[in-house]
This record gives C-alpha cells, sequence and structure tokens, in this order.
C-alpha cells in the first residue's frame, strides 16, 4: 500500500502527515497530490492560521519510493518526469502559501524528505533528527529544490559536501548554520513546532502573509523594488482592520485580538 497524507486539525493549526512508517514514510504521487490539495484548501480558510509537516512515528520522510523510482525507470521517462512535476509543484505550494508552514522533523529526512523540511518556513527538529541528500550513493542528483535552499543559506563548497558526499548531518549543525531553528528533545518535535504554530496562529495573518511574500521576494529583488514592495505591504497592513488593532491594543497595554 503507498504512502498517504493524513490531515488533522488542532485548534487553528493544520497537521499534514506522511505516513508509511514501515518505510520511514517514504513518497507516494498519492501523497505529493494531497499536499497540493491540502495547502489549496488551507489558502482558502480563514480559520487555518498555520500548518505543521510531520512523518508518522520515527521519522520525517525518507524521500522516494525506491520500488516506486525502479517502477518509473522501467516504465519510462515520462511516468518519471510526471512524479517529478508534482513533487515541484508542493514544493512550489509550500513557498507559495501565505500561511506559515513548520516541519516538525523526527529521525531521518532523507532526499526528497529534506527538500521538504527545506521548503517550509521554519524548522523545528529533534536532537536525534538526521539530514541527508541521500542522492549521491544511488548515482543521482538532488530534487525539490534542495540545492536552490541550501544554496542560498549555505557556502557553496559546504553544499556541494552534502551533495556530493551524502553524509547526514545533524540538527545542531544545521541549526548552527541557520536552516533548523530549533532543536528539541526526542519525542518532541510535533509539540514544539505546535507551540511555534500556535504564536504564529495568534498574529496578524495578513501580516504575516505579507511578510513571507516580501521574504520570498526579496533574493531575486534589487533595493529599489523591494523597498517599492515594502512600502506597499506596509500601507496595506497599516490600514487593515488588524494594523488598527494593532495599534489599539499597543497603546492600551493589552494583547490583541486579529481576524
Amino acid at each position: 500500500m503507498p504512502s498517504e497524507l493524513l490531515t488533522e486539525r488542532q485548534g487553528a493549526v493544520l497537521i499534514l502527515t506522511i505516513s508509511d512508517p514501515e518505510t520511514r514514510n517514504t513518497l507516494s504521487e498519492a501523497v505529493v497530490t494531497a499536499g497540493i490539495e491540502a495547502l489549496s484548501t488551507a489558502e482558502s480558510d480563514d480559520e487555518i492560521r498555520a500548518i505543521v509537516l510531520r512523518g508518522n512515528g520515527a521519522h520525517f520522510c525518507a524521500g522516494g519510493n525506491l520500488q516506486g523510482l525502479m517502477a518509473r525507470r522501467q516504465a519510462g521517462v515520462e511516468a518519471q518526469a510526471r512524479m517529478l512535476e508534482r513533487l515541484h509543484q508542493w514544493v512550489e505550494a509550500l513557498r507559495a502559501c501565505p500561511k506559515p508552514v513548520i516541519a516538525a522533523v523526527e529521525g531521518a529526512a532523507a532526499g526528497a524528505g529534506f527538500s521538504l523540511a527545506l521548503a517550509c518556513d521554519l524548522i523545528v527538529a529533534s536532537e536525534q533528527a538526521r539530514f541527508i541528500l541521500s542522492y549521491a550513493k544511488l548515482g543521482l542528483t538532488p530534487d525539490g529544490g534542495a540545492t536552490w535552499h541550501l544554496s542560498r543559506a549555505l557556502p557553496r563548497a559546504a553544499v556541494q559536501q552534502m551533495v556530493w558526499l551524502a553524509e547526514p548531518v545533524g540538527a545542531a549543525q544545521l541549526q548552527a548554520w541557520g536552516v533548523v531553528q530549533a532543536v528539541c528533545p526526542p519525542g518532541q518535535a510535533l509539540v514544539e513546532a505546535l507551540r511555534w504554530a500556535d504564536r504564529l496562529a495568534a498574529m496578524a495573518p495578513n501580516a504575516v502573509a505579507g511578510a513571507k511574500e516580501l521574504l520570498n521576494a526579496a533574493a531575486s529583488n534589487d533595493l529599489a523594488v523591494q523597498l517599492a514592495a515594502e512600502r506597499d505591504q506596509f500601507l496595506l497592513n497599516l490600514f487593515h482592520a488588524n494594523g488598527g488593532e494593532g495599534l489599539a491594543a499597543f497603546v492600551a497595554k493589552r494583547a490583541p485580538k486579529f481576524e
């Protein structure tokens, strides 16, 4: 039975769980398709303020299912190209989603599983989590945007070492590099990710979405373009009802109640 994506609501947080513990939660076309659909639904649901992506059991995601990969290799290049296109659509959807997305990583985040974690806005990882771009061991190259995300966070040589040697990197090292935002005791990644998600869910959703849009564009914009974008976002949020609430709450020395 191929892996599946389980969905669960906890207050204003949507929890997405990649589920196939026997294979360390490898990816299937069903999971990828469901992931795209879940983000689309969450985007239009005002009651969802944040999203957590996790794996079922002891691991986050071991990447592509090798049996499926071998079958698609036999079927021909078009079959694998379709799977990659769907995976990359999910990665783009994670990046573009106006709601904050947090990866809760236990155990292994390997191959495309590492890529999915990188596509999230924040990564919370167990002390025992291990991140690996395992492609080189199979004579393959990375997919899922791993090289794009890592090359923007780390020196080229560090990324090249990770890609070429395919050695696992611990959560503490990635936190020191700024790739992982929080490290917690084993078994607590979901709890810690939900704590972050609840904090984000209490913030003004329009401001959270606007900030994410600005940060996504910043790497490719020159200063003048980025300043114009910041001006437009600031004015949009200042004159939003939540902007008025935030200012009023600050003056009154009370907690804001954003809509």
